[in-house]
C-alpha cells in the first residue's frame, strides 16, 4: 500500500494552537510601547480638557422620566424651561419600542417646581401610563440632593483605592517581584485608559460604571497572572540552560497563552452584548446599560493591556536584572560557538536553537500527523 508523503506548510495559527510560537511579540515591543504611549497620553488629554460627565448620583439633582411616545427632545425641554425658569442639563431618549422613555435632567429642584414642570408636560402632551391612560403619574420624578451625591462620590473613591491597594498586595505575595510591578502598571494604564474612553465620548459616569471598573480591570488583571504564570513556568531553572533567552522564553508563554486569554474575552463579550443590546434597545434600563458598556470596553482592552503591554514590561523590566543580563551573555556565547563549530566542521551542530524569528518560518509535516486543533 502506497504511503502519502505529501507535505504541507504550517500556518502561523497552527503554531499558536500547537503552543509553537508562531508570533514574536516581545520583538515588537516598541511597537506596544508606541501604541500604550499613544493612547495613554490621549486619554491624559480628554480627562483634562473635557473631563467627566457624572450622573445625578454623584452630582445630584432632578431626573423626571416618561413614556417617550410622539414626544421630541425639543417639545420637552421648551416647556420644562417655561414651566420651571430652569433650563435643563440633559434631555435624551433611551431604550427602544415600548420601552421607549424620555428623561430630562437638571439641578436639584425643590418640590414644587417637579409639580409645576410635572403638571406643564402633562397638560400640553397628555402623557399616558403603561396602560393607555392619561395620567400626571406617567411622569416620575426623582431628586438626589447634594450632600447624597457627595457621599457617594466618596465611597466610590474608597472603593476605588481599597481595590487597588487590595490587588496591589496580591500581586506582590502572587508574583516574583517584576511580574508584580508589571501587573500593577498595566493595571494603572487599564483605568487610566477607561477613564479616557469615557471623558472622550462624554459617556454618563455612574456607580454603576464604577462597579463595572472594579469587575473589568480584575478581569485584566486574572489574563495578566496567567500569562506570567507560563512565563515564570517557562524560566525556571533559566540559568541552568543556554538554549534560550528570557525574552524568547516570555516570548514563547505569550504564544501558549495567546489563543486562551482571546477566547476567553470573546466568550465574556457574548453575554455582554447581549445585555447590551437588552439594557438599550428593548429595556431601556440605564443601569444595565452602564454595566454592559464598562465591561465591554474592558474586555476589548483588557486584550492588548494583558498580552501585549503587561508582558513587554516584564521583559524590559527582567532585562534589566544582572542575571539576565549574564544569561543573555550566555546563550548569545553560546550560539556563536556553536555557529564557528558549524563553519569549520561544515557540519549541523550538535545543538540548535531556535529563537523566535526562527520559529516563524514555514515548517513541514507528514499529512498524517495528528493535531488537536479542532477540524483538523
Amino acid at each position: 500500500m502506497a504511503v502519502d508523503t505529501t507535505t504541507r506548510k504550517i500556518s502561523r495559527m497552527d503554531r499558536l494552537y500547537e503552543d509553537e510560537g508562531g508570533f514574536d511579540f516581545v520583538g515588537r515591543s516598541k511597537t506596544w510601547y508606541t501604541i500604550a504611549g499613544v493612547l495613554l497620553i490621549a486619554s491624559i488629554l480628554a480627562i483634562a480638557i473635557r473631563g467627566f460627565t457624572l450622573s445625578l448620583d454623584f452630582e445630584g439633582g432632578t431626573k423626571l422620566s416618561m413614556p417617550a411616545g410622539d414626544l421630541t427632545t425639543e417639545q420637552i425641554e421648551e416647556t420644562f424651561t417655561e414651566a420651571t425658569g430652569i433650563e435643563p442639563e440633559l434631555v435624551q431618549i433611551v431604550g427602544a419600542g415600548s420601552s421607549e422613555t424620555l428623561e430630562v435632567t437638571s439641578e436639584r429642584l425643590s418640590a414644587e417646581e417637579v409639580n409645576q414642570a410635572r403638571q406643564a408636560i402633562f397638560e400640553k402632551f397628555q402623557v399616558e401610563d403603561e396602560n393607555g391612560t392619561p395620567s400626571p403619574d406617567a411622569i416620575g420624578s426623582s431628586t438626589v440632593s447634594e450632600s447624597w451625591g457627595s457621599s457617594i462620590t466618596q465611597r466610590m473613591i474608597i472603593a476605588m483605592l481599597v481595590f487597588f491597594v487590595v490587588a496591589t498586595i496580591y500581586v506582590a505575595v502572587r508574583l516574583q517581584r517584576d511580574m508584580a510591578f508589571a501587573a500593577i502598571l498595566a493595571l494603572i494604564f487599564d483605568g487610566v485608559f477607561i477613564a479616557g474612553i469615557y471623558a472622550l465620548f462624554g459617556f454618563e459616569v455612574s456607580p454603576a460604571v464604577i462597579i463595572g471598573l472594579l469587575t473589568v480591570l480584575t478581569f485584566s488583571l486574572y489574563d495578566s497572572v496567567i500569562v506570567f504564570d507560563k512565563v515564570d513556568e517557562n524560566t525556571t531553572g533559566l540559568e541552568g540552560q543556554r538554549s534560550k533567552t528570557y525574552s524568547e522564553l516570555t516570548n514563547l508563554a505569550i504564544n501558549q497563552t495567546v489563543m486562551r486569554s482571546i477566547s476567553t474575552s470573546v466568550i465574556s463579550a457574548l453575554p455582554i452584548i447581549a445585555l447590551f443590546i437588552v439594557a438599550i434597545w428593548l429595556m431601556g434600563i440605564g443601569t444595565l446599560r452602564d454595566l454592559a458598556l464598562i465591561q465591554f470596553i474592558g474586555v476589548i482592552e483588557g486584550i492588548f493591556s494583558s498580552i501585549f503591554f503587561a508582558t513587554t514590561l516584564l521583559v524590559t523590566l527582567a532585562n534589566k536584572r544582572k542575571s539576565v543580563k549574564k544569561h543573555n551573555e550566555a546563550v548569545a556565547a553560546y550560539r556563536a560557538e556553536g555557529s564557528r563549530v558549524s563553519d569549520a566542521s561544515g557540519e549541523k551542530p550538535l545543538r540548535t536553537v531556535a529563537s523566535p524569528a526562527a520559529a516563524a518560518q514555514p515548517r513541514t509535516e507528514e499529512s498524517g500527523g495528528a493535531s488537536w486543533r479542532p477540524g483538523r
